[in-house]
């Protein structure tokens, strides 16, 4: 198998637009919908509210009935702090792989889908090929929602959706949910050498160590499914600030935590708990000295998770294309449990793998490339004449 050379002109261009998700992809989604509505495709592009970033939804072929949809993000992650040998934006070729930055997340599959899309129009579509292409998805899926929101508006939408993340085209029929919450302990400052005050960042370990218990009692008890890696639920905090110098009590105290849940599971049960252990073990004696203190939880992010039986049509669908006769479940997440929890079936499929991805020297092989093109080649034979 080999990678056409339209395909890696259209990641080479790609790979070109800096669109770390702090800056603009406006570039990058211009380029896109010229080079879609060149060949007759109707787009839409839905923004933020400062018009700096765009959502493009395009469709090939008939409108007025549901198709196949191709999803994937344009933005990356940062590259400073990190030492490449290449300019990150800019595609090298060495020793039988692409390297520069969303090489594998995951400008290669919008590439493979912009390189083809001239023959799957001549080949002539019998079911529409639908494009979703959203911004600030590595924000935690910040875009997208935008993009379903206009979607549901819609006379006729997908009947199936793939995303294209990194899986080294293996066919992922579920993934575990993701919620991100931040946590803000109101303590009373006072010097260290009075029992005066509430100390934030004392009231703020006591909340970790709940939290870290939840996730004990998960791993022993469970509930468990072991087609995840882990088979569980799990809990983690990853950032904590707080005081200013040691002979301060500190007044506040913050900290952010995420709940990974497995389908099924209602991570807002687990943050009640959490919210509920703090209002009853430790507020009460914050307020005890003085009623301004106070424990204040807010969700910052909130990702679906799914889990589509192997039967489900739209699972059957791409494992055909793939050849596999095996599906997996993964435990980051994606914009795939978004688009199911709005009515289209969607799994995850695509080129490269997630381990090769955000890392300095981000690389895809030419092999996963070329499996993916041959993939996309497969469904051209499944919905042109």
């Amino acid at each position: 198998m080999c990678v056409s050379s339209n395909c890696l002109a259209m990641i080479e261009r790609l790979v070109a637009f800096d669109t770390t998700s702090h800056r603009s992809n406006l570039d990058a989604v211009s380029f896109i919908r010229e080079t879609l509505e060149g060949l007759g495709a109707v787009c839409r592009l839905t923004y933020d509210d400062d018009r700096r970033k765009a959502n493009l939804y395009a469709t090939l072929g008939a409108t007025d009935r549901p198709g196949i949809m191709l999803s994937g993000h344009t933005d990356v992650v940062p590259v400073e702090g990190q030492t490449w040998q290449s300019d990150p934006f800019r595609l090298t070729m060495r020793d039988g792989a692409c390297f520069g930055r969303g090489a594998a997340d995951m400008k290669s599959f919008i590439g493979l889908c912009l390189g083809l899309a001239p023959e799957f129009m001549a080949r002539g579509l019998e079911t529409p090929l639908h494009f979703s292409f959203s911004y600030d998805e590595e924000m935690g899926c910040v875009g997208v929602r935008r993009l379903i929101a206009d979607l549901a508006g819609m006379p006729v939408r997908p009947r199936i959706c793939i995303v294209g993340e990194p899986t080294g085209m293996q066919v992922i029929a579920g993934h575990k949910g993701k919620k991100s919450v931040h946590c803000h302990v109101h303590g009373k400052e006072s010097h260290s050498a009075l029992a005066q005050g509430v100390n934030a960042v004392e009231v703020a370990a006591e909340v970790i160590t709940h939290i870290r218990s939840l996730q004990r009692r998960i791993r022993r008890d469970g509930p468990f499914d072991q087609s995840y890696e882990p088979p569980f639920t799990t809990l983690h905090t990853g950032k904590v600030s707080g005081g200013h110098a040691l002979n301060i009590v500190p007044r506040d105290c913050l900290f952010d935590f995420e709940i990974r849940a497995l389908p099924g599971q209602d991570s807002n049960a687990l943050l009640d708990e959490i919210r509920t252990f703090a209002a009853t073990s430790l507020e009460p004696e914050m307020k005890s000295r003085d009623p301004s203190t106070g424990i204040d939880f807010t969700v910052m992010n909130d990702t679906a998770g799914f889990d589509l039986p192997d039967d489900h049509p739209a699972v059957r669908f791409v494992t055909a294309l793939t050849g596999a006769n095996q599906t997996g479940r993964v435990s980051f997440g994606t914009e795939a449990g978004l688009f199911n929890e709005a009515g289209v079936p969607t799994v995850v499929c695509g080129p490269g793998f997630i381990e090769q991805a955000h890392r300095p020297d981000e690389f895809i092989s030419l092999d996963q490339l070329a499996q993916g093109e041959a993939f996309l080649r497969r469904l051209m034979d499944q919905i042109c004449r």
